[in-house]
């Protein structure tokens, strides 16, 4: 099985723990998603759900649900 690549973001702080990593396999439709100070914990996404979760943040177009009342 192939090593796990995880990549952070240009952005991140220079000391590296404080940051999101991200890797993908490309024979596969799922990203993984870690915080580098709990890298123990991974979240599993369709690749295009985060292509289109990145994409809508970087062109500020996310939009959040209505609150709903209780």
């Amino acid at each position: 099985m192939p090593e796990t690549i995880w990549v952070r973001s240009s952005h991140s702080e220079v000391a590296g723990n404080a940051c999101v990593e991200v890797a993908a396999a490309y024979d596969s439709d799922v990203a993984a998603i870690r915080d580098s100070k709990s890298p123990e914990t991974v979240i599993y996404v369709k690749r295009n759900a985060l292509a289109e979760f990145i994409s809508s943040v970087a062109h500020r177009t996310l939009q959040t649900p209505p609150a709903t009342s209780r």
